[in-house]
C-alpha cells in the first residue's frame, strides 16, 4: 500500500490510482497476515538502560531531539511561500496540550530510543485537527496481504484501539530508523550500541578488564627489562 506524508494532512481523500504491489509481499504476508507483531525488543531497557541511566546516551538523545524541535518550518505551494495556512496553524498548536516543537521533539525521542515514531491524526469532518505521538512500546503492527501494515493497534490500561490504514487518508505515520531485519519494524541507535552501554553502565569499575580481556586505560605496562632484578644493579 503506498502512503504518502502529504496525503497525511490532505483534508479530502486522495484520488484513487493504479496500485502497484511487489511480488515479495506475499511472502512477508504468508507468515505474518493478521497477526499482530509487537516490537521484536524489549523497549523499556532500551529506554532504561540506554537513555535513563546512561548521560552520554541521554545527552545525545536530547541533542538530537532539540535540535530537530528547533528547525523552523515552512510550507510551500510550488514556487509560493505560505506565511498564513491552517497547515502551519495546525503544526504550531498540534494538540491541547503540545506545541508544535514539543511534539517534534517528543517524535524525534521516541525515533532515536526505539527506531519506531508514531504520529496519529485526528480528523472530525475530514479537516486535521489534532496530531498526536504515540509510545512505541504499546503500538503493534498487524500485517495484511501484500506483506504491508493493514492496520496498528494501540494498547494501554487493558483497552486496544484499532488504526485501520485502508481508511483514506490513513491515521497513523509510522516513522523508522532503517532495519536490515525486519520488514515493519525500525532499529533503535541504543540496541546497536548496546554491548558499550553494557560496559559503560556497568557498577564500580565498569566491569573488570579481565572480563573485557583488555586492560584498563591506566594500566601501564613495563619491559621486562626494566623490572628484572639485574636492572636496578647495572650501570
Amino acid at each position: 500500500m503506498n502512503f504518502h506524508f502529504r496525503e497525511f494532512f490532505s483534508r479530502r481523500a486522495p484520488a484513487r490510482v493504479e496500485e502497484k504491489a511487489s511480488r515479495t509481499g506475499a511472502l512477508v504476508a504468508l507468515f505474518s497476515q493478521g497477526r499482530p507483531r509487537w516490537t521484536p525488543r524489549d523497549y523499556a531497557a532500551l529506554a532504561r538502560e540506554g537513555y535513563a541511566k546512561n548521560p552520554i546516551a541521554f545527552r545525545s538523545v536530547r541533542m538530537i531531539a532539540e535540535a530537530a524541535a528547533n528547525i523552523p518550518l515552512l510550507l510551500y505551494e510550488g514556487a509560493r511561500e505560505h506565511d498564513e495556512h491552517p497547515l502551519l496553524q495546525l503544526l504550531q498548536k498540534p494538540n491541547p496540550r503540545q506545541t508544535g516543537a514539543d511534539l517534534i521533539e517528543q517524535l524525534a525521542g521516541y525515533l532515536l530510543v526505539s527506531g519506531n515514531a508514531y504520529l496519529e491524526r485526528v480528523s472530525v469532518l475530514e479537516e486535521v485537527r489534532e496530531l498526536h505521538a504515540l509510545r512505541p512500546d504499546r503500538m503493534k503492527v498487524i500485517p495484511g496481504a501484500e506483506g504491508w501494515a493493514e492496520a496498528y493497534e494501540y494498547s494501554a490500561s487493558g483497552s486496544s484501539v484499532r488504526f485501520a490504514m485502508r481508511e483514506t487518508p490513513a491515521p497513523i505515520l509510522h516513522l523508522t530508523i532503517f532495519n536490515p531485519l525486519d520488514d515493519h519494524y525500525g532499529m533503535s541507535p541504543l540496541e546497536a550500541a548496546q554491548a558499550s552501554l553494557d560496559v559503560h553502565n556497568a557498577p564500580g569499575t565498569r566491569r573488570s578488564w579481565t572480563t573485557r580481556r583488555a586492560p584498563p586505560a591506566r594500566w601501564f605496562i613495563l619491559p621486562p627489562a626494566a623490572i628484572s632484578p639485574t636492572s636496578s644493579s647495572s650501570g
